[in-house]
């Protein structure tokens, strides 16, 4: 609900244009999609730009907003797929293998004329683009509009990040293993060389794009992060000192759409599989009592060695709670144990493909939640209330897991084995440990209820976060505030310079 302070000013101001443009990767472009219509609901008319497969994971939720009566529309541009050298069709990184990503930062460059055309020709009053699209920032700035950074990562990610390029502490670390201590935030924090994104260390395309990406950051109007201050707001300060950029936190997201009655197709689509998929897990879970069931999915582009997901399967198993695990279509079944599916039979589900997490997650039978640590999964996990099993796989997910794990103290590592940012097989994590893992947040005991207790609390912030009045509530308020402001303050300076 809009504050008192924005309705009036509101109310002497024609409503805000503004444009999205996500990234290509669904835990980009769903988020920023939602941020448009949470700002839609809020008066704003919101239109995003994505390509056709990308516009295809969130068409769904952007008829239903514009259905509702809130100002919201897509507009399709074409992906680059000739000028990159991608095949037709493939236009998210869900499409490729983990090691063939970087081909759709090829693309980016290429998409440039298209968005300059279509920004000049529509004008809107600011342009929220994801991070990766740093050039962004000179196109407002030819337009005379501001440029809003979305940074689809947690707060403390982004901190360690850009202190890690701009310092680069781990140039002259030798040993994967080596701990390195990040200084100046609230807490102690170290992290090995192995735990670093390979972007912030090595001469990669992503890596190439990092000076351009956090310039631009700098010169935005601010930066949107889907979190809240009762999560990160510790880190707040040292942000503000160290950068110098403003920020406003709009989440957890997750809570928002559970409120939304497209949440069991959110980024599903309306793809008969991805509904088969719903009703098959919400069959099982209402065969299954409270707080029993452990949820174990690692996003759309993880990729695990046979041998490890082997060691997965027995370790649910031997951990002998019902649970739900989401594998890709692409790992096949050779893997499997033998005799795996009818051990676990009423107990264990396996599914392949999509599931929709946000709705599990929140559903009264699951208990824990074994996540790869992505930015979203993490906020989802929280908004839940649920205790989880951190298991990293790569870019920043080793720093989220220190402040779900170290900070916060709301789950446990799957491993304490030597993992790496940079090849997740390296190391394969073992069925007992994983059995160990889950047991020591399921089972009883005081440890385990003590880890349980603090996820209810910080799920309860997090709910308080996003209601009227909320920290999160008010700093979508202060977002169309500021770019009003800004606009009001151009006008201003127009004025005088006409004077002069």
């Amino acid at each position: 609900m809009v504050s008192v302070a924005v309705a009036a000013a509101a109310a002497d101001r024609r409503p805000l244009r503004l444009f999205f443009i996500p990234y290509f990767a669904s835990g980009h472009v769903i988020p920023l999609v939602d941020i448009a219509r949470f700002l839609a609901a809020r008066g704003v008319d919101s239109t995003i730009l994505a390509t056709p497969c990308n516009a295809a994971l969130v068409r769904s939720t952007v008829d239903d907003a514009a259905a509702a009566g809130l100002r919201i529309q897509l507009l399709e541009y074409p992906f680059p797929s000739a000028e990159s050298g991608l095949p037709p069709g493939v236009e998210n990184i869900s499409a490729l293998p983990p090691s063939e990503c970087h081909k759709i930062d090829h693309a980016i460059p290429f998409t440039r004329p298209t968005l300059e055309h279509l920004l000049g020709l529509h004008r809107p009053d600011a342009v929220v683009s994801d991070a990766h699209f740093p050039w962004t920032v000179d196109i407002a700035r030819e337009l005379g509009i501001p440029r809003i950074t979305f940074a689809a990562v947690g707060f403390l990610a982004y901190c360690i990040s850009q202190y890690a390029w701009e310092k680069q502490p781990f140039k002259d670390v030798t040993r994967d293993d080596e701990l390195v201590p990040i200084p100046d935030l609230p807490h102690p924090l170290l992290l090995a060389r192995s735990e670093i994104p390979d972007f912030l260390i090595r001469n990669t395309v992503f890596g190439r794009l990092i000076d351009e990406i956090y310039e631009a950051d700098k010169a935005s109007l601010g930066l949107i992060i889907n979190s809240f201050t009762e999560f990160e707001g510790i880190y707040l300060d040292y942000f503000r000192r160290v950068f110098s950029i403003k920020t406003w936190f709009v989440g957890p997201i997750a809570l928002k759409d559970s409120e939304s009655h497209s949440v069991g197709v959110r980024g599903g689509g309306v793809d008969p599989a991805a509904v088969g998929n719903r009703a098959r897990c919400l069959s099982w879970f209402s065969e299954q009592k409270p707080s029993s069931v452990v949820y174990a999915c690692f996003g759309s582009w993880s990729q695990f060695s046979g041998e490890q997901l082997r060691e997965m399967a027995l370790g649910l198993e031997a951990a002998g709670h019902p649970f739900l695990w989401v594998v890709r279509e692409a790992d096949g079944t050779e893997w499997m144990p033998h005799g795996f599916e009818q051990r676990v039979k009423g107990r264990g589900l396996v599914l392949r493909g999509w599931a929709p997490q946000v709705e599990l997650l929140s559903h009264a039978a699951v208990g824990a939640f074994v996540t790869h640590c992505g930015w979203n999964s993490i906020l989802e996990g929280v908004s839940a209330g649920l205790p989880m099993v951190t298991w990293p796989i790569g870019t920043e997910q080793f720093m989220n897991e220190k402040l779900v794990v170290e900070r916060l103290r709301i789950g446990v590592k799957a491993s304490d084995s030597i993992r790496s940012a940079m090849d997740p097989n390296r190391t394969i994590v073992k069925a007992t440990e994983l059995a160990r893992a889950i047991g020591s947040i399921m089972d009883a005991g005081e440890a385990a209820e003590g880890t349980r207790r603090r996820s209810r609390e910080l799920a309860e912030k997090a709910r308080a976060a996003v209601e009227k009045d909320g920290s999160s509530d008010k700093d979508l308020n202060d977002l169309i505030e500021d770019i009003y402001v800004w606009h009001d303050n151009k006008k201003t300076a127009a004025g005088k310079a006409v004077d002069i």
